[in-house]
């Protein structure tokens, strides 16, 4: 397993990000009241979850270490085994992807409440 502490700090960088603990052990990171990211607190088969573009889930899950995500495959979620499965770098990016992803599909409204008009 891995440290999720460099993973909660990252995702709380990005604006508006809200965790919450969610079905008993894991660390849920949302923005505008919509997931994007999922880190176990416990050691788990799957360390890190997130949602990501359909080119790169079809990219991801070919890897060693990476598997679609449960109950969340359908809508892209890839799931990481371990920290080691992906560098860091390309965890961030990938974090940033999935946080601007389920930003840009928030209902204009919530949107525009988050960012004030832009």
């Amino acid at each position: 397993m891995g440290s999720i502490d460099w993973i909660r700090a990252y995702c709380l960088s990005l604006p508006h990000t809200t965790e919450t603990v969610q079905w008993g052990n894991n660390l849920v990171f949302k923005i505008g009241g919509k997931m994007y990211a999922i880190a176990a607190l416990e050691p788990d088969d799957h360390w890190l979850s997130f949602k990501c573009t359909a080119e790169d889930f079809a990219e991801l899950t070919e890897r060693e270490g990476i598997v679609p995500a449960p109950y969340l495959a359908r809508a892209h979620w890839v799931s990481l085994q371990s920290e080691d499965a992906l560098p860091a770098a390309e965890i961030r990016r990938l974090i940033r992807q999935a946080y601007e992803q389920v930003l840009a599909k928030l209902p204009k409204k919530t949107r525009t409440a988050l960012l004030g008009s832009a």
